[in-house]
């Protein structure tokens, strides 16, 4: 068994008291061995002894992925690189990916949180986990991995096979558990469909849907096209990790580790706090990470805090996950990929900035793509089409090698761009 949520928690006053010593101290740290964040609240004109209670919180200045890029690769860190024992890398903003380093402390709390998430959608000892997630979320494979084999579960490892073999593994190796993105759950129901295969092949169970949120058409869809109980996970690759909030055994919203992150509410415009119940974007600050602390990181993902109790024994912060960003990151099979890194590596492939452009996510097979129509011009012509596909080719490439996520590249005219995109194929 894992660790279970500290209870004090349970306990208004108690809880108050644990998150404000833990941020307090996370601030200290931070301020101490960080010379990004020292700077940030001397420009400010605060000390971390300024933030005296929870309610101080928001006198602090926003981080962004803009400064996670910025900061490329250890800037941030807030310990000597001799304590980092893992080091991860995510899409960032620019050419830069946003790097996050992992002490051997960090990775204990994280691979217990993960367990956790796993147990309260019903995973234990006697259970198959199988893992299918992209490049962009390998590492999120990994801390399922880890996460699985902490409470006994055999593991199938995250490996990149075509739909079919996956499949067959599913099939041949029995997994009662599967962890994916809704888009990739999807895909995999709709060609079980036209395979005419039927559900009690399988012993799926449990569906865990991770990196995008599902709303509830899509859900009643799986459930009832898989024969499974689905389960919500919220994490961000730059926290660093899945599994920070997750369902209970009710369904009702996702119960935010608030033992280790502090979150907020915001108006994305404004960044005042919103009321609660109120939409707005979702920050969050660590408390218990060591190596790569994070103050009021503005994740873009828009959320609501849910006010009502949960009819669970947990009386963790409660949040709803809702479809729409707030920011210019584009989702795509759980991956969150910044539009100006897509146009950075657009501009590397061809040697020239394109005049107009526009991305966008689509479906071809069920499979979901990030597609790219750039505008025709002089700069593409050629006496051979050879030549421009070859350079649609290495665009792609470019692109797939820099976000991880799959890629469609196709010419149009100016008039089709300015048109807009078409809405995703059903």
């Amino acid at each position: 068994m894992t660790e279970k949520p500290d209870q004090t928690v349970c306990v208004p006053e108690l809880r108050t008291q644990l998150v404000l010593e833990r941020f307090q101290s996370t601030l200290n740290r931070a301020y101490r061995n960080v010379p990004f964040y020292q700077k940030r609240l001397r420009e400010q004109g605060l000390d971390p002894s300024d933030i005296q209670s929870l309610d101080d919180v928001v006198r602090l200045p926003f981080l962004t992925r803009q400064h996670l890029s910025a900061n490329y690769p250890y800037d941030l860190f807030a310990v000597p690189l001799r304590d980092i024992v893992r080091i991860h890398t995510a899409p960032g903003t620019s050419s830069n990916p946003t790097v996050s380093g992992y002490t051997r402390q960090d990775l204990q709390i994280w691979t217990n949180m993960v367990a956790t998430a796993l147990e309260n959608a019903g995973v234990g000892p006697e259970d198959i986990l199988q893992i299918s997630l992209d490049p962009g979320l390998a590492n999120w494979g990994r801390d399922y991995k880890s996460g699985a084999e902490t409470i006994g579960a055999s593991v199938i490892p995250n490996t990149l096979l075509s739909i079919d073999k996956q499949l067959m593994v599913m099939r041949d190796y029995k997994p009662s558990v599967l962890v994916t993105t809704p888009s990739y759950a999807r895909q995999v129901a709709v060609r079980l469909a036209h395979m005419e295969r039927k559900t009690t092949a399988f012993r799926l169970k449990t569906l865990i849907l991770v990196g995008e949120p599902a709303d509830t058409d899509l859900r009643r869809f799986l459930e009832h096209a898989l024969n499974v109980d689905c389960w919500q996970h919220y994490g961000l690759s730059e926290i660093p990790g899945p599994a920070l909030a997750y369902e209970c055994e009710n369904h009702s919203c996702l119960h935010v580790n608030d033992e280790h992150f502090l979150p907020e509410i915001i108006d994305p415009v404004t960044g005042a706090p919103v009321p609660a119940g109120m939409d707005g974007e979702l920050v969050l600050t660590t408390l218990t990470t060591r190596a790569f602390p994070l103050i009021r990181f503005r994740t873009g993902d828009r959320a609501r805090i849910v006010t009502a109790p949960c009819t669970c024994d947990c009386r963790l912060v409660r949040i709803e996950w809702l479809t729409e960003r707030t920011d210019q990151l584009v989702c795509i099979r759980g991956v969150k990929v910044h539009q100006q890194q897509i146009m950075t590596a657009v501009e590397n492939a061809l040697g020239f900035k394109p005049q107009d452009s526009c991305l966008f996510e689509n479906r071809y097979d069920e499979k979901t793509y990030l597609e790219i129509w750039i505008a025709v011009e002089d700069a593409f012509f050629s006496d051979e089409i050879k030549m421009l596909e070859m350079r649609m080719q290495r665009v792609r490439d470019q692109v797939q090698e820099d976000t991880g996520v799959p890629v469609v590249v196709r010419l149009k005219e100016r008039a089709t761009i300015a048109a807009g995109p078409p809405s995703i194929n059903g």
